[in-house]
């Protein structure tokens, strides 16, 4: 009967090289944890960026309230603001917005009424009134308290620059002189990305 091809039993195993496969695993373990713990340690705060279009009397609000709630959250916050949406932070502009009556299917009159002249007028005191009557904040109180909540609220340099306006234009604390490729920047890191 011949030995040559027999296979070592556990007892005949080497014990210093079990003990090297052991501590080497034991490292391997130890190091997938310490790459584990630091993805758990990282950049846990959520991000929202808003891009503000529109700078009607109505369309001040989605903006304003949804980055000053998600600042309440602890969220990072970004409303970038650009073309009408610009004329939400401007001080003097933003105080004359005006909603319009006209191809808003919720409005309580048809198209050919709400095309009359001073229609426009006629439903933002309407609105006005609703607000002061509800107690809902108005546009400039919504955003000093997305100011106060850290809310990063930014004028979009090219507007601007072709609504030929001027930085101190704008509400103290407005960030001004942002490009559309800073805006995009935060917009590939944000966790959601609104357009209003």
């Amino acid at each position: 009967m011949s030995t040559d091809n027999q296979t070592p039993s556990a007892d005949d195993a080497d014990p210093a090289s079990d003990a090297a496969e052991l501590q080497a695993l034991r490292e391997r373990v130890d190091e997938l944890e310490a790459s584990l713990s630091e993805l758990d340690d990282g950049d846990e705060q959520q991000k929202l960026t808003i891009v503000a279009t529109q700078g009607s009397f109505d369309m001040a609000y989605p903006p304003l309230i949804l980055g000053s709630t998600a600042a309440a959250f602890g969220w990072d916050v970004v409303v970038f603001h650009t073309f009408w949406g610009l004329d939400i932070l401007h001080e003097e502009k933003s105080k004359n917005l005006k909603l319009s009556a006209v191809g808003n299917p919720n409005m309580p009159m048809p198209n050919a009424l709400a095309a009359i002249p001073g229609m426009d007028r006629m439903a933002t005191r309407m609105m006005e009134k609703k607000i002061d009557e509800n107690g809902t904040a108005t546009i400039e109180e919504l955003i000093d308290l997305s100011l106060e909540s850290g809310v990063d609220l930014q004028a979009c340099q090219m507007t601007i620059e072709l609504m030929d306006y001027d930085e101190d234009d704008f509400y103290d604390g407005v960030t001004t002189g942002v490009g559309a490729a800073t805006a995009l920047q935060h917009m590939a890191e944000s966790d959601i990305q609104l357009l209003v």
